[in-house]
């Protein structure tokens, strides 16, 4: 267990107190650091008070489920998965600008009827305070559904987050982010299982074969792949026997166009033409 700042362990004994003071805590955890320090922190502060919930559909990427299962083990707090049908949406399907609002209004909506029994319950999420400078209609949807964030009551910052889980030893500590396979498609274009399951495949294939820890595969319009990849992996696969066997692969998962952004790695890029479509 690594040590923390004074201000850091202050705001976890803010965290464990806001969280305490529930009568009951079902978190809405995803598996990733985020989730997966807020679920820590209700275990610590609220035991068999509380409880974990991991959305499951297709836009969750392969191996995300079984990743958030092992966590919650090594957490000890109850752990369950809820499957969500936002696929069966047409506003989610059309993939606006806020499409994020659907997918979490579903989850939440699917949480608060199997909750229904017990009126005392608090949902709580995620969301650090870094998240609330960005474009995230999630959380309008949290605000309508009274979902707390107590990472932002508490204060705390991504780079906090991960000290945090460093501090209670979570094995994803240093996790990549890994948002819905569905942030992969541009908006506009229809979100469908059909493109999220070969996106998946495509990011599965880039792992294994080159040994990548960050990265994204992003669908454009025109069944069009940008490759997002750190800088320094882009020679790698520029070289021609493994251009020509991603090229070969990513036709063969139905990609009309494979190209590489030569910006590297960076999340969120699909967020750069929001003040275009606004217009």
């Amino acid at each position: 267990m690594t040590d923390l700042s004074p201000e850091l362990t202050e705001k976890r004994e803010r965290l464990l107190a806001l969280l305490a003071a529930c009568p009951r805590v079902v978190v809405a955890y995803s598996g990733g650091v985020d989730s997966a320090v807020v679920t820590m922190a209700a275990h610590l502060a609220c035991g068999d008070r509380a409880v974990a919930a991991t959305a499951v559909s297709s836009s969750l990427a392969a191996g995300e489920a079984e990743g958030a299962a092992e966590v919650a083990r090594q957490i000890g707090i109850v752990h369950q998965t809820v499957a969500t049908a936002e696929f069966e949406n047409p506003q989610y399907l059309a993939n606006p600008t806020n499409r994020c609002f659907y997918c979490k209004t579903e989850l939440y909506q699917r949480l608060e009827t199997y909750l229904a029994a017990d009126p005392d319950v608090v949902i709580v999420n995620g969301a650090n305070v870094d998240d609330l400078g960005d474009h995230r209609p999630g959380m309008v949807a949290a605000k309508e559904h009274r979902v707390r964030s107590p990472l932002v009551e508490a204060g705390i910052s991504k780079a906090e987050v991960r000290e945090l889980a460093r501090h209670w030893n979570l094995q994803v500590w240093d996790k990549p982010a890994a948002p819905c396979l569905s942030s992969r498609i541009a908006y506009g274009v229809a979100v469908t299982p059909e493109r999220v399951q070969r996106i998946d495949a495509a990011e599965q294939f880039l792992r294994e074969r080159f040994g990548l820890r960050e990265l994204r595969v992003r669908l454009e319009a025109n069944e069009l792949a940008r490759i997002e990849i750190p800088l320094s992996a882009l020679p790698r696969l520029c070289e021609p026997g493994l251009r020509d066997e991603l090229v070969a692969r990513f036709r063969e998962l139905g990609f009309q166009y494979v190209t590489l952004d030569l910006e590297g790695f960076r999340s969120g890029s699909l967020n750069a033409v929001l003040v275009e479509l606004r217009r």
